[in-house]
């Protein structure tokens, strides 16, 4: 459905208390918007600036709009006067912009001009322009969920809406029926690219226009009574019809991009100009006085009094302590739970042993029953007797219900965008999450994966999405391409989400429980090849943890360490059982954790046997071994008597037919070999 509302404010109809206050946010708006630039000017900071003159009056109504205690409010970079009108003051807005470490939104963090205030759900929106949609949609599924009364508000420019992920953000929400407005601010412009370049449509709102359960509303964003009437119906609309809402408001953009951008290059003075004759500002002003709610002496006190506010916040920032050095490595990913019994992740049962996707199967059910607050999503999770690509997740739908089991689009961003939405609404939610069918198809989601990855420290230790992201990944199936390739070398760069891959049941079991019961984001990584493994089989006790950065000696030695971990570790011990019969005693550790990681535990056995094989099916070049290699170069060097030495795969992909695959993926033969070449060294 697709039209303009009827104005329902007007100067007539809107109390002059009203009047006065919205005149008041947006002159207080207006004042601390171009005096930004002048920090920048003096070196005391604001960096980054986007002017939103020309956005006022819809910014003014998203933030009026906004309900606290009932809504979440995403808003984007260009948002100050949403920021204002929602609630947040004069000094918030410039302890943002000048960085301070008591800067609310981030504690200087974050690029200046990412405005929030977290206890308010006001969010700490990232510089990825357009990402939070996908947040904005994850939250509003989880009011549908938890029946909670309000909307989630998403706001951007036009331009973003070109990203993929906003495609998938308003096709999810249309297809569940979610509360979510998404304000498209259409200036016409992404930073020089004019709108002309973007979409065929002169309204991007109208490429949604087919979408089923979906509203458009069109406004006027530089009229405050159109976009109070737009926004306003907006709400009632999500709210009462259960469903997503457009609002695309017209504006103007009045000066450049943002302070790095000169808007003379790409637009002549007639353009210009004509911008600044739209001014939305000096627009409602006039209405006041012509309406006859307030006289030019009035008005004129108004902004006296606003002068006296900016004045006064000024001077307290100034006051503000900078962040400290010291405080980097707060926050960047959230105390682990501890496990309370089996603090090593050892442990002598002798029960039956299972197999690793059951060990996986169980830990999950059993964590669903744990919380009630648990959900599970993905690509292929829950249709009759199917659970997931691998049927890891059988039988949970039919326990746990439609509700807290069910799939998700065939779109990777989507998956993970939502849950880390979905994990914003309550902190005791936790998400589990089938990031793609295999893992190699997961890239799609990196947007969101690094999204999430400092979502902690960018928001100073305000939020952390408690998401656990199952992958199935490695090779040794004849999978071939996007279904036999590793991930972790690629992703262990990136700080503030705990990466583990497990070789035994017992191991996949406790990790699952120790991260679903843990904040912040786990990536689980599952070897495939050792779902149904008889080597992988353990017994598995009732309750079972196993800590992160904890590794697990799988076999004492004395004369080499051998670091592994997933499908690999099998191959070591393997390899390492045949060299006893000659004599030699090699030490096997699973790393089980990739980060955290264990340096006590590999640096302790280094120093025992002097000698370092690191092995991993992924490639050698680019591996995450590399990094072993260097940690144990650096730190234990002088007490090395052998080269350290690694046992990977080639630099290629991973092939299909199995003669490929057998070439290019490590096998115990080799890993023998190289063991033999370091303790003769």
């Amino acid at each position: 459905m697709l039209k303009k509302v009827e104005k329902k404010y007007s100067v007539k109809s809107t109390p002059t208390a009203t009047l006065k206050k919205w005149f008041e946010l947006l002159t207080l708006g207006r004042m601390l918007d171009e005096r930004a630039p002048n920090y920048l000017k003096q070196a005391i900071g604001w960096s980054y600036h986007a002017p939103y003159a020309g956005h006022d009056a819809i910014q003014l109504a998203i933030g009026q709009v906004f309900t606290r205690g009932e809504d979440h409010l995403f808003p984007y970079y260009r948002d100050m006067q949403t920021a204002i009108s929602a609630g947040i003051n004069a000094e918030e807005i410039i302890l943002n912009g000048i960085s301070k470490a008591t800067d609310i939104a981030s504690g200087g963090r974050h690029m200046s001009n990412h405005f929030a205030k977290p206890e308010w759900n006001i969010h700490n929106v990232s510089s990825c322009t357009g990402n939070h949609t996908l947040h904005a949609v994850g939250v509003a599924r989880a009011m549908k969920r938890y029946k909670h009364t309000g909307v989630a508000i998403s706001s951007q420019g036009e331009s973003s809406v070109s990203e993929g992920y906003c495609y998938e953000a308003i096709n999810g929400a249309s297809n569940e029926k979610l509360p979510v407005i998404f304000v498209f601010q259409d200036n016409g412009y992404g930073i020089s690219v004019p709108k002309r370049d973007q979409t065929a449509n002169e309204r991007v709102a109208d490429n949604f226009s087919g979408f089923l359960n979906l509203r458009i509303i069109h406004c006027d964003g530089k009229d405050v009574f159109d976009s109070m009437s737009a926004m306003d119906e907006a709400r009632k609309h999500a709210i009462s019809k259960q469903e997503p809402v457009i609002v695309h408001a017209d504006c103007v953009r009045i000066g450049s991009h943002s302070n790095s951008d000169k808007h003379e290059w790409y637009r002549d003075d007639k353009e210009i100009n004509e911008a600044k004759a739209q001014d939305p500002l000096p627009r409602f002003r006039k209405e006041l006085i012509d309406g006859k709610a307030f006289t030019e002496k009035e008005l004129q006190a108004i902004e006296e009094a606003m002068k006296k506010v900016v004045i006064d916040a000024h001077t307290k920032a100034m006051k503000a302590p900078n962040p400290d050095p010291a405080s980097i490595f707060n926050f960047v990913i959230p105390k682990a739970h501890e496990p309370a019994k089996y603090i090593d992740g050892t442990h002598d049962d002798k029960s039956e042993p299972v197999k690793f996707i059951d060990a996986i199967n169980g830990a999950l059910k059993a964590e669903f029953r744990h919380n009630p607050n648990t959900f599970i999503w993905g690509q292929d999770m829950a249709n009759k007797e199917k659970g997931g690509i691998f049927n890891v997740s059988k039988g949970m739908q039919q326990e746990f219900g439609i509700d807290r089991v069910f799939n998700g689009p065939i779109a990777e961003d989507y998956i993970l965008g939502t849950a880390n939405g979905f994990s914003r609404f309550r902190k005791d939610i936790r998400v589990v999450v089938e990031g793609a069918e295999f893992a190699d198809y997961f890239w799609p989601a990196m947007e969101q994966y690094i999204e999430m990855s400092h979502d902690y420290w960018r928001s100073n230790g305000a939020f952390s999405s408690n998401v656990l992201i199952r992958l199935a990944s490695g090779g040794y199936i004849g999978g071939g391409l996007y279904h036999s390739q590793n991930l972790e070398g690629s992703l262990a760069t990136i700080p503030g989400v705990r990466i583990v891959c497990p070789s035994f049941a017992d191991d996949a079991a406790g990790l699952i429980r120790t991260a679903m019961r843990s904040e912040g984001p786990t990536l689980f990584l599952e070897p495939k090849s050792l779902y149904n493994s008889k080597q992988a089989m353990t017994s598995i006790p009732e309750d079972f943890e196993v800590p992160f950065g904890k590794a697990r000696i799988r076999r004492l030695g004395t004369d080499l360490t051998v670091l592994t971990y997933g499908n690999t570790t099998h191959m070591c011990l393997e390899a390492a059982e045949k060299l006893a019969g000659e004599g030699h005693q090699v030490e096997v550790i699973d790393l089980r954790s990739i980060s955290p990681l264990d340096e006590d535990s590999i640096f302790n056995s280094v120093k025992k046997t002097n000698r370092c094989l690191i092995v991993h099916e992924d490639k050698v070049f680019g591996g995450f071994g590399g990094e072993l290699a260097a940690l144990v170069s650096d730190k234990a060097f002088a007490y090395l008597d052998a080269p350290v030495k690694r046992v990977g795969s080639p630099f290629t992909p991973v092939g299909f037919n199995r003669i490929l695959e057998r070439a290019i993926l490590p096998d115990a033969d080799r890993i023998q070999k190289a063991m033999l070449e370091l303790l003769v060294f």
